[in-house]
């Protein structure tokens, strides 16, 4: 992965984009993605448990185990792999239009994602096991390599995913209404061991374990990245004008299947529904596989925002947002440290000094999701870029000349 020098490639494009280059919908997409982040990922730290839920919930808890059934778990991070694969069309329209080869263009993108491998793999080990950039970079590689350049007459079957998953939907749920059971099972949830580990050293062991399991169950999310391509080969989200009716039936069709498909599980998880382990298991698997109409529909509500919000001047939360959008790896990367300081018995250990963990965690979320954007409103103004961007660039193309 050494990067090639300005001399040996002199078309590829090593500068930023510029200001005037960059549509409004995918970086306030990427922003906003952040906190749906922010909010799974620290619930799933303070709880120690994916889906971050609580499994005895009272009172409040029980109703805001619903809401993140229903509209957060399972579907932040289908979003995050739909933006992922219309990122990697971006970058490499941007070097063809600056003259870069299709080989050139090849090079430049196995590059970038064999290093985004090595960032998941320092993040994953030394912060959070739940981590999507060593997937993303294994998937990245595979995608260039098998479909990227491909024709329309390969990238239009993307689509069928979706008609392929909604098949798969109705038979799961007619699975849950048949074999329907009341019974007392527990929340079906997974447990989460680095996070209760009792030292840092400890937690690392844990994760060396965890991840690569992890990482070896995402790489099937290739098809949602292809969907996501696909989506960036037709500019659904820099030209949302052109598409607004495709766009509204996305959003209203992606979500609505994503919350009725839910809603047992969000039933079970709020306590208003008990039934047997069969029927939650059935029921969990249902909303997991939900999760990637729920990110569908959210990529178009961010499409359609982008243009009511593209015919007026840009206010300065919706500039914030975009900017951490510009700086999604750095805001990624961030929200993992924090966690581990906020959450973790060896650091500060908020999750057994509070009533609550769930609701302390969105706060936590919340705080830290604001504390970015505020920072990358900043950076933005200053002309700096994130710095884990800046790093990933400068492995990517090597030291400008």
């Amino acid at each position: 992965m050494t990067p090639q020098t300005a001399s040996a490639e002199p078309r590829i494009r090593r500068g930023p984009v510029r200001p005037n280059e960059r549509a409004l919908a995918p970086d306030l997409a990427r922003g906003a993605m952040l906190l749906f982040i922010a909010l799974a990922n620290s619930a799933g730290y303070f709880l120690a448990s994916a889906p971050g839920i609580e499994t005895d919930p009272r009172g409040f808890e029980r109703f805001y185990n619903f809401f993140m059934i229903e509209f957060i778990h399972a579907r932040a991070f289908p979003l995050f792999a739909i933006m992922f694969g219309y990122g990697l069309v971006q970058l490499a329209r941007r070097q063809a239009e600056a003259g870069a080869t299709p080989a050139q263009v090849r090079r430049v993108l196995l590059r970038r994602n064999g290093w985004l491998f090595v960032f998941g793999i320092a993040h994953g080990v030394l912060l959070y096991s739940g981590d999507f950039l060593g997937a993303y970079g294994l998937i990245g590689v595979a995608f260039t390599l098998l479909l990227l350049q491909r024709s329309d007459k390969v990238h239009r079957f993307a689509p069928w995913y979706l008609a392929v998953g909604g098949l798969y939907l109705l038979v799961l749920a007619a699975v849950v209404v048949v074999g329907f059971k009341a019974g007392d099972a527990a929340i079906p949830v997974s447990p989460f061991p680095s996070v209760e580990a009792g030292t840092y050293l400890a937690s690392v062991g844990e994760r060396l374990a965890e991840w690569p399991v992890h990482t070896a169950t995402l790489l099937a999310m290739i098809l949602m990245v292809w969907v996501g391509a696909w989506a960036g080969r037709r500019r659904f989200l820099e030209e949302p004008e052109r598409h607004l009716p495709l766009l509204r039936w996305t959003a209203f069709g992606g979500l609505a299947v994503a919350v009725a498909a839910g809603l047992p599980m969000a039933l079970v998880s709020g306590g208003f529904l008990h039934v047997d382990e069969g029927s939650a298991a059935a029921m969990k698997l249902l909303y997991e596989v939900s999760g990637f109409f729920g990110g569908v529909g959210y990529a178009a509500v961010f499409g359609l925002l982008a243009h009511v919000l593209s015919r007026r001047p840009a206010g300065r939360w919706v500039t914030a947002v975009s900017a951490l959008g510009q700086r999604s790896l750095s805001g990624y990367l961030f929200q993992s440290v924090a966690w581990l300081v906020l959450a973790t018995p060896f650091f500060l250990g908020l999750d057994e000094r509070v009533g609550s963990p769930l609701l302390v965690s969105q706060a936590c979320a919340l705080a830290v999701w604001a504390l970015t954007v505020w920072a990358a409103y900043l950076a933005q103004r200053r002309g700096y870029r994130g710095p884990a961007e800046t790093l990933l660039r400068r492995l990517t193309y090597g030291r400008r000349r």
